[in-house]
């Protein structure tokens, strides 16, 4: 049965591989069997669930209730930090219960793999659903890397090991699951089915029963879409606006669901799900001799990687072949498997079936009915490969299909097919090279002239949409061969004409490592009647699992609410002409056009002292331009979202081109296009250091972008009063009074007449600061002008498009070094991609220089950093705020060193690091103590003098597998660099009953501010957390606030709350003598009685700060954070794929106040930092436009990039003065360890090109995705592909920075 949802309010933004909403539609089978799929709720349509129980995260379980073992144990495992993604994990796994009890690892992990989170960096969500797994013999299937390993290493330790008890959780009783309805039971299996038809506004939805029916709306509407699963249709009609007037659902025509399976083969129905297909090829694979199943299991080898779980419960067969996806998994391997299709006729897949770009043979009024796989014959091998930018859940780059048939007991070919999936316009079938293999023995002098025809075969422009270009030509060669290499394996092992393979070949075939085991960590904990310190779950954990925690867009809609749609620049460098807004006036729904002459106040906002403006200004006779896509240029307001979309889409405006488009930063430094001020820190004399050095060596990286991708994006509501010109502002952010300073300047009124509520934000990472201020103007606006309540919720497309990310850089480095590797002078420019406004691009800039040094004492250095005005969307905020591009230039720069003098960076970067009391090169002093302590425990724990050699030894042995380790430490200052943003205030209640209610500064946005608070005030009042709550942040109630930011909220908070608890129990104390065997309770009665305030504000005025650039000197933070890490990855050398072996990190964050949010937020960080610097690749067109709009273009971690042993220690003993309870910040430094899987990366690739001959430093930029890191290994593949000439066509991305 097809599986059913609904869409939730929860799962906009989430694109549609994930939705905070995982729902399950239950169906019985033929003899009565219920199916149980989950599926994403942004693209199931409500006219599909007739017949279907959906289940969503609320009726599985409640905090009122009762609690399924699912939601209390991802709460209880610290799975849970923001909670947006929660019921989307809770609802996958709760799926696989319904299925499986009992299930695996490997169940586990791809039951998940269809889930995004961006906190947690998933270890303990899978730590915590593996208390569900009984057994787990992984231990051959890692590479000899155990998962049980870390268990074992449980027993060992007295040490606290352990952030949760499985004895404490409830069992899983599944008798206590919801029943099917009876009534949709006998719905069923009534005879009486009718065809079913809805009539919306512009579309009817026609859900025909018979087959004859269907075939006659085909031919009465020929041009009407045939949908599904809806993961084709649906994603036009969500985010490109395409309108089918008519779509026709078969989704209850029985005979395209049948299943018979043949003596020749097995035919599956066109609308059976991609899960059911892999049910039925599972089966034929158990029950048929393996000479037959040649074709199913590579079949299955590619199914397990279509989309996730929730994507195949609904994608059809017949939708994946129909829909013709030049890209397509599966149509590659069907086709070379000589299967066919069942229209009304039988028809062929083969080379003539696929024509164009989602175009075949086959006409607008044929439906295809089933899909007939046939065996594999005796003497055949069939295999599929794919390689895609993630491991799962991605669509590929290059798939492919291959099949050969030899003569009976020879090695001579009688028969070959080959298909490629993205490298063309449709389904590519290699004709030539085929031929050319057809009648030789299978050899290597067959293999190289199959190389050459293949290079000629397939070719791919300068321009081809998805780039990429070398790298997809180089992977049809090199999957080429590992089909060789599989064949000759087959021929040794069954013809036994050939000898053995190669064992430095053997590699090839193998897969990387892939199961992961379980987290450990080691952390310290105080008394255990002490709150502060223990591992307490999140406070919102529970509510978070139970889907019963309210964001912004779950708030209730009010009475006359409209929704605000944007409408933005498609030009990056422009003049406006003309807007002409009748069209958008005159459609349904429409109540106004927002433009800037509508702003009562203030149109500019400034944020480092430079305007911006919060809508683009048409005034007469004034030149005004747009200087980005993605430029906010006016609003809609309507009565529904999809009215206000509608309405934006039909808004006509004119443009007039500009020249001199600005969008490199080399751009920007030929024509001087920068802000203002530029920056230089510098201490010794660099120019008579570098007379002195032994060596010089000059070098550059590339750091690219990398977009926030917060669960939830940009929303807002803002309600106007009805007197005193009051406004309510319920929003997203990180930065309450930010927003409501900007929102009482933008409409001309006072700021004590707006009101801005956080209840909680679903993930921000920096990028809810000034883009969110900007967005509640104009959603203000809107609500001033129409007098009603408006809504704003960004969709994931325009929230990318509009509200940038992380800084792009261009860093430049001239290195000076003696022979022992000693560094005595640094020269580093850092070229920073600002974009079309400032933002807080010279603040990032500024601490890029502040941080330059890292780790390491370096006596002569120099660093340089400009903010590069471009044409593209401004660059913001992001967790790190430009440390994690600094600082990896400088290790960049050290590993440069270290590959000159032919030895392990490891020992140049010790022998650099700073030791003894020690001076920044602006002159702070600090004691690197703590930092050797990390350094030395790293180097324990990861073992790293027994895993190097084991690392020589695995590259010596393996020529297409190549492993590399890299160690990377930290030095980060916490804090903002100016004392008035230390600054903090709170607000403490204490009610009579006992309760206690909180009001701090802070924005809780998953990491667990509001908790450490409550066991602030836990143990400041001596009394249980359960009798403290905290509602919500509000400027009401705690004015001039300071943005929750750069690691400080709890340091500058908790200190806050501390002060007003110390000032209410100091109050109590004359109570407390009176009757000191009283309880909570009675002691705040008697206080109420004697007229004792119950109410006190705390405030926290912070260090004094300062960095005076004139001087090049300061003290712009209080302490440091130190931490180090060691990250071992196996690398593909033939595609460039990877994986994290193994992660170790020793932190020193002082005495951490919660261990379990402590090292949530160090797992989370670390797998944001390996995204940053291998996967996420932000990708613009030639013209300034966002390619990556989405999660199926842009990729961020998931399930499968976790680091298969995830070790986390935080150094014991540590003392930290300068923070509350001696702990320290942690949310941002660790993001910049995920560069140690990038330097590992380039280890393994240095083996890879020592096999070819080359040595020395080389280039590699960050993302180092796939591409970059496969064409930096060099083979010969990526050799025999010929350069690309430049022509008049411009690549289909930019290179930026």
């Amino acid at each position: 049965s097809k599986s059913e949802t609904r869409q939730r309010s929860k799962s906009k933004g989430t694109g549609y591989r994930i939705t905070r909403k995982r729902e399950e539609k239950k169906k019985p089978g033929k003899k009565g069997r219920e199916t149980h799929l989950s599926a994403n709720a942004c693209l199931m349509p409500i006219c599909q669930l007739h017949g279907a129980a959906v289940t969503t995260v609320e009726g599985i379980g409640n905090t009122k209730t009762r609690l399924h073992p699912v939601q209390e144990r991802i709460a209880k495992a610290h799975g849970s930090q923001c909670g947006f993604c929660t019921p989307g994990m809770v609802m996958s796994m709760y799926t696989l219960l319904r299925n499986k009890p009992k299930p695996s690892m490997e169940d586990i992990t791809e039951a998940l793999g269809g889930n995004l989170c961006r906190c947690t960096g998933y270890q303990e969500i899978i730590d915590g659903y593996r208390t569900f797994c009984e057994n787990n013999n992984c231990c051959q299937q890692n590479n000899n890397v155990c998962c049980k390993s870390n268990e074992s290493r449980l027993l060992e330790h007295d040490k606290n090991v352990e952030l949760f008890r499985k004895e404490d959780l409830l069992p899983l009783d599944p008798t206590q699951d919801l029943i099917f309805p009876p009534e949709l039971i006998r719905m069923a299996e009534s005879p009486e089915q009718t065809t079913q038809k809805f009539h919306g506004e512009r579309m009817t939805w026609i859900s025909p029963i018979t087959l004859d029916e269907l075939v006659q709306l085909k031919t009465q509407y020929p041009q009407a879409p045939v949908v599904m699963g809806n993961t084709n249709v649906g994603l036009d009609i969500k985010f490109k606006g395409v309108l089918h007037p008519i779509i026709i659902s078969p989704t209850r025509v029985r005979e395209l669901f049948g299943v018979e399976q043949r003596p020749e083969g097995v035919c599956i129905g066109a609308g059976c799900s991609l899960s059911t297909v892999q049910s039925v090829l599972e089966r034929c694979v158990c029950s048929l001799p393996a000479e037959h199943t040649q074709t199913y299991a590579a079949l299955l080898g590619q199914l397990r990687h279509v989309g996730g779980q929730q994507i195949r419960n609904v994608a059809t067969l017949g939708g994946n072949v129909a829909s013709a996806y030049p890209n397509s998994d599966l149509n590659p391997i069907l086709a070379a498997g000589r299967c066919s299709l069942l229209l009304q006729t039988k028809v062929p897949l083969d080379k003539d079936f696929f024509v164009g770009f989602r175009k075949t043979t086959l006409r607008p009024d044929e439906l295809v009915l089933s899909v007939f796989i046939p065996i594999s014959r005796k003497g055949e091998v069939v295999r599929a490969f794919r390689h895609a930018p993630r491991k799962t859940n991605a669509l590929p780059t290059v798939t492919t299909g291959m099949r050969v048939w030899f003569h009976d007991g020879s090695d001579v070919v009688r028969e070959m097919s080959v298909y490629y999936g993205g490298v063309g316009a449709c389904t590519f079938c290699a004709e030539r090279t085929s031929q050319q293999v057809t009648g030789r023995p299978w050899n290597e002098a067959t293999l190289n002239e199959a190389y050459r025809v293949l290079v000629d075969e397939v070719t791919l422009g300068v321009s081809a949409p998805g780039g990429q270009v070398v790298f997809r030509r180089s992977l049809t060669l090199s999957l080429f061969f590992r089909f060789y290499l599989h064949v000759l394996q087959y021929l040794k092992d069954m013809v036994r004409l050939v000898a053995e393979v190669p064992c430095e070949q053997n590699s090839a075939m193998e897969p990387l490592p892939c199961v992961i085991g379980p987290g450990y960590q080691e952390f310290q904990v105080r008394s255990a009647q002490d709150p502060v310190g223990q591992p307490v779950p999140h406070s919102s954990a529970l509510t978070h699992a139970t889907g019963e925690a309210v964001y912004c867009d779950d708030i209730p809609h009010m009475n006359r609410e409209v929704f605000l749609s944007l409408v933005t620049s498609t030009k990056a460098h422009a003049k406006i002409i003309h807007i002409d807004v009748s069209r958008a006036l005159d459609m349904p729904g429409v109540v106004d056009v927002i433009t800037a002459k509508d702003i009562p106040g203030q149109k500019f906002q400034s944020f480092t002292g430079i305007n911006e403006e919060v809508l683009y200004i048409l005034l007469p006779l004034c030149r005004i331009f747009v200087t980005c896509v993605g430029q906010i240029i006016c609003a809609v307001v309507a009565d529904t979202k999809q009215h206000g979309k509608l309405a934006a889409a039909a808004l006509k405006v004119t443009y007039e081109d500009l020249p001199d488009r600005i969008f490199t930063t080399e751009e920007a430094v030929e024509q001087c296009s920068f802000y203002a001020p530029q920056r230089t820190l510098q201490r010794g004399d660099i120019h008579m250091a570098f007379q002195e050095a032994e060596h010089i060596y000059e070098g550059e990286i590339r750091v690219g972008g990398q977009e926030h991708f917060y669960m939830e994006t940009q929303s807002m509501l803002v309600i106007p009063a009805r007197e005193q010109k009051e406004v309510k502002v319920y929003l997203s952010t990180q930065h309450p009074t930010c927003a409501q300073m900007s929102v009482a300047e933008t409409l001309g009124i006072p700021a004590n007449r707006v009101s801005c509520h956080v209840k909680r934000v679903g993930g921000a990472f920096g990028g809810k600061i000034t883009k969110a201020s900007i967005l509640a103007c104009i959603t203000a606006v809107a609500a001033w002008k129409t007098e009603r309540p408006v809504r704003c919720v960004l969709e994931r497309g325009e929230d990318m498009l509009i509200t940038g990310g992380r800084h792009p850089v261009l860093g430049k480095y001239k290195v000076g070094f003696m022979n022992d590797g000693k560094i005595i002078a640094a020269d580093v420019h850092y070229f920073v991609n600002a974009g079309n406004t400032p933002d807080e691009s010279v603040l990032v800039v500024e601490k890029m220089l502040v941080q330059l040094d890292n780790a390491y004492n370096i006596p002569n250095l120099r660093g340089q950093s400009v903010a590069c005005k471009t044409n593209l969307p401004s660059s913001t905020a992001f967790r790190g705020f430009g440390v994690p591009q600094s600082m990896v230039v400088i290790e960049n720069m050290i590993h440069d060193v270290a590959m000159t003098l032919g030895r392990p960076a490891e020992e140049i970067k010790e022998m650099n690091l700073y030791k003894g009391l020690s001076r920044t090169h602006y002159k702070m002093e600090f004691d690197p103590e703590n930092l050797h302590c990390c350094w030395v425990e790293c180097k324990k724990r990861s073992e790293l003098g027994r895993r190097r050699p084991a690392v020589a030894e695995f590259n010596r042995r393996n020529r297409w597998k190549k492993r590399g380790i890299a160690m990377v430490p930290i030095k980060y200052g916490v804090g903002f660099g100016h004392s008035f943003l230390q600054q903090a205030a709170a607000l403490v209640h204490i009610y009579k009953d006992g309760s206690v209610l909180v009001s701090h500064g802070g924005i809780e946005m998953g990491q667990g501010l509001h908790t450490k608070v409550q066991q602030v005030v836990s143990r400041e009042l001596n009394i249980p957390l359960s009798l403290i709550h905290i509602s919500e942040t509000c400027t009401s109630a705690v004015p001039n606030t300071n943005p929750t930011a750069a690691s400080f909220g709890t340091d500058a908070n908790g200190m806050a709350v501390w002060d007003a608890c110390q000032t209410l129990y100091k109050r109590l104390e004359p109570v407390r003598k009176k009757d000191p065997s009283g309880t909570w309770k009675s002691w705040i009665a008697t206080a109420f009685q004697e007229r004792i305030s119950l109410s006190a504000t705390g405030f926290y005025r912070g260090h004094e700060l300062s960095m005076d650039w004139q001087k090049q000197e300061g003290r712009p933070y209080t302490y440091f954070t130190y931490a180090v890490c060691c990250s071992e990855v196996e690398l593909d050398c033939l595609t460039g794929e990877y994986r994290t072996v193994r992660a170790d990190i020793v932190v020193d964050i002082g005495k951490s106040i919660n261990p379990a949010i402590d090292i949530g937020q160090i797992k989370g960080a670390f797998m944001q930092g390996l995204g940053l610097y291998t996967m996420e690749e932000l990708k613009f067109s030639p013209s300034g436009s966002l390619h990556t709009r989405g999660p199926g273009q842009y990729k961020i971690p998931a399930v499968c990039d976790v680091p298969l042993q995830f070790n986390v220690y935080l150094l014991p003993g540590s003392q930290n003065p300068f923070a509350i309870y001696s702990s320290k910040g942690i949310g941002e430094p660790i993001v910049f360890l995920g560069s140690s899987v990038f330097f590992a990366m380039k280890e393994a690739i240095t083996a890879a090109r020592t096999d070819v001959g080359l040595s020395g430093p080389f280039p590699l930029r960050t993302p180092a995705t796939p591409e970059h890191a496969c064409l930096a290994c060099n083979t010969h593949f990526n050799q025999m592909i010929p350069k690309m000439e430049a022509g008049t066509s411009p690549p289909w991305a930019m290179e930026l920075p």
